[in-house]
């Protein structure tokens, strides 16, 4: 949000916000081939709308913009607990193909009763982001968010399978290790699971592990596209460095790029000094993901990028790795290669504290 002096004209102030958006139209067909595998775009085109569940929040907030001036969203719901009218109103003012709603919960009434403002949001979604919940402070780890957020994904999951039941479920909240089997236990209760439909957004490790090895060998990030596989928490997250092409990196390097990716979110954390966690980066990192499905979904081809969602490569039931999408979501889980005796030690850490947030996430809905 732009903050200007007295002297400004509102003219001045309506330039700076076309501007903005202009640009940011301009440079997301640049920014999606940074980290993308590129592919063939259909002629099919068809109207797509998204939700955005914690839209008030700090990711919600700068997600909801990008996806207010994509070109591929036709309609925007926002929601949340607090904000939302106000976030919406403020973003229908960005000259965009988007229209866009700005939801709450309907007030508790007797007898008690659905709650339309979530309905709203969430009905004809294609895409449902969820980035709601509490943010990290320091010396917190995501695993401490655990009770909240669990409590909140699983409301939010009611609702999509009553509202959303076919649409693509993008879950950001931490900790995503957790919250996706969460989901997936709640929409099998509901009786609408689909392993194709459900997904945690690891793409901000990507675009980590993507900024650290270019920094690091003098290139330009658009030309890596490094694959991260495992989960989304500290050492369940494994950059596989190795597999990029021509770069060559030392032991030291190697392991210290590999440890930052892992705790990347810890260095945002502790560097806004309890003034939130990683918002701007993952709002970038969540509308990359969510363009991708939608491109996807309309029946663009080779549509590549790497995701959390239900698998079978490894023991553990959920995995991140590449993943085919297509029209109905996850087309295919790709495997993920073959690994150095490097990436196999960590790969070996990983496996174990991944299966147990894993079970605690499905425990939390069962037990």
């Amino acid at each position: 949000v732009f903050q200007t002096t007295s002297h400004f004209k509102v003219e001045n102030q309506s330039t700076i916000i076309m501007v903005l958006a202009r640009s940011l139209q301009s440079a997301s067909k640049a920014v999606l081939s940074q980290h993308q595998r590129r592919f063939f775009q259909s002629t099919v085109q068809n109207n797509a709308k998204v939700a955005v569940l914690g839209a008030a929040g700090g990711i919600g907030q700068p997600l909801s913009m990008l996806c207010k001036i994509s070109p591929l969203v036709d309609e925007l719901g926002c929601y949340d607990v607090v904000g939302t009218p106000g976030v919406s109103a403020d973003l229908s003012h960005i000259p965009s193909k988007s229209s866009i709603t700005g939801n709450l919960p309907s007030a508790s009434s007797w007898p008690s009763s659905d709650n339309t403002g979530l309905e709203q949001a969430l009905t004809g979604a294609d895409v449902v982001v969820i980035p709601a919940g509490v943010p990290r402070k320091p010396g917190m780890t995501r695993d401490d968010l655990f009770n909240t957020n669990a409590s909140i994904v699983r409301t939010l999951v009611e609702g999509c399978a009553k509202y959303a039941p076919n649409a693509v479920l993008a879950i950001i909240s931490n900790p995503v290790n957790s919250t996706v089997p969460i989901a997936a236990e709640v929409l099998k209760k509901a009786g609408v699971y689909d392993p194709k439909k459900l997904c945690g957004v690891t793409t901000l490790d990507v675009c980590r592990a993507n900024t650290f090895l270019a920094a690091n060998q003098g290139m330009d990030p658009k030309d890596i596209d490094v694959t991260v596989i495992g989960g989304h928490a500290g050492i369940t997250i494994l950059p596989l460095f190795s597999q990029v092409k021509g770069v060559n990196i030392s032991s030291e390097d190697l392991d210290a790029m590999t440890v930052r990716t892992q705790f990347g979110g810890d260095e945002v954390v502790q560097a806004k000094a309890g003034a939130g966690s990683a918002t701007l980066s993952m709002a970038y990192a969540g509308w990359l993901f969510t363009e991708n499905v939608l491109k996807a979904l309309r029946g663009d081809t080779d549509i590549v990028q790497c995701a959390y969602v239900e698998s079978s490569i490894t023991d553990a039931p959920y995995f991140a790795s590449p993943c085919k999408f297509g029209k109905d979501g996850v087309e295919e889980v790709l495997p993920f290669g073959d690994l150095t005796p490097y990436e196999q030690a960590w790969f070996d850490k990983m496996i174990p504290d991944l299966k147990k947030q894993i079970t605690k996430g499905e425990e939390f809905v069962n037990n």
